[in-house]
């Protein structure tokens, strides 16, 4: 029996630098909210 949820049915949102659409991370389960680039290299390219 497999354990957690699929990856298409976690929640997504789109990269504004890369327009990519990218899925929820275990990492980022606390702040959620806050998360805005799929990548540290896209956040340093969207400054």
């Amino acid at each position: 029996m497999p354990r957690g949820v699929a990856k298409r049915d976690l929640p997504t949102k789109t990269c504004p630098v890369c327009q990519r659409p990218f899925a929820w991370r275990k990492r980022w389960e606390r702040n959620w909210e806050k998360v805005i680039y799929c990548s540290d290299r896209c956040r340093r390219a969207g400054k």
